[in-house]
């Protein structure tokens, strides 16, 4: 049915064309997706992090800064979960 309206609006020539429109723009948010994930990735240098605090010897806030870390790692898997579903 909706295959049917389709060709009703556009047309058998433009669905091709729209279909390609489509396609790339997926093609271009799941890459600025990874992009951005990567760059969160980079700039939270985890492990950096835990080997600091444990030198450091500051426990308090070590776990405080781990827990933070936790909830953003969480808020990251959580914004990529409908996008990792469109693949």
């Amino acid at each position: 049915m909706i295959i049917l309206i389709v060709l009703m609006l556009f047309g058998s020539d433009k669905i091709p064309e729209i279909a390609r429109g489509l396609a790339k723009g997926m093609q271009q948010l799941k890459s600025a997706t990874n992009d951005i994930k990567s760059e969160i990735h980079k700039s939270a240098d985890i492990d950096g992090l835990k080997k600091t605090f444990t030198e450091i010897g500051n426990e308090g806030a070590h776990t405080e800064i781990q827990s933070e870390i936790a909830k953003v790692q969480e808020d990251i898997e959580d914004m990529s979960g409908p996008i990792k579903r469109i693949k």
